[in-house]
């Protein structure tokens, strides 16, 4: 019994490394546009999940995913069960980011290196940790399949979010701000993973 799940968390280990596998494209700038962003006024709120989401500015992006973080726990999970760090322009080229190493916790988004390719602020320019809202349990689930390195283009609203007991959670609305409060909180309306091998 012991040695059959032994052989079972083995085999499971390998399958969650294999389907968790960086995807690499080789050299070059992939998402070379800066995200789009329409602020919404005024803005139309609307119920989701028990909660009020109020839209600030239509949203879209394409960008390589750095980094990919679950969340099952705490209030914010309830609305946003993962964390994408994004990254763009310079900070979608395979070259540039080997010089890096890039970790999500406790949903923030870091980052090191040894010898800084590009300069710091670009690199806090072109990436982001951003808060997945997911429109759908269709998108939720294709949004949890996705893998590091791949190129997406996600479409739709920035919101801030309010309950009935006074709680709220606050998007960001630029991409140079820094520390608690930087993030963008993202409901994704749809998902295209863009093929770069033609």
């Amino acid at each position: 019994m012991k040695k059959g799940l032994i052989i079972l968390a083995i085999f499971t280990i390998g399958f969650v490394v294999t389907f968790e596998k960086e995807v690499k494209h080789g050299p070059g700038v992939l998402a070379p546009d800066d995200p789009v962003q329409i602020d919404i006024k005024p803005a139309a709120s609307f119920l989701f999940n028990e909660y009020r989401l109020i839209p600030q500015a239509d949203f879209s992006l394409t960008a390589r995913i750095l980094s990919k973080k679950k969340y099952g726990y705490g209030r914010e999970s309830d609305l946003s069960p993962l964390d994408l760090a994004l990254g763009w322009g310079r900070m979608s080229d395979e070259s540039i980011l080997e010089s890096f190493s890039i970790s999500q916790s406790g949903r923030w988004y870091s980052w090191r290196s040894r010898e800084l390719p590009i300069p710091a602020r670009e690199v806090s320019n072109h990436s982001a940790n951003m808060h997945i809202i997911p429109a759908t349990d269709q998108l939720e689930k294709r949004l949890k399949r996705l893998k590091k390195g791949e190129i997406i283009q996600l479409i739709g609203k920035l919101v801030n979010v309010q309950a009935d007991d006074g709680w709220r959670w606050k998007s960001s609305l630029e991409r140079t701000d820094r520390g608690n409060g930087a993030c963008e909180l993202f409901y994704v309306e749809s998902l295209t993973v863009k093929d770069t091998s033609v």
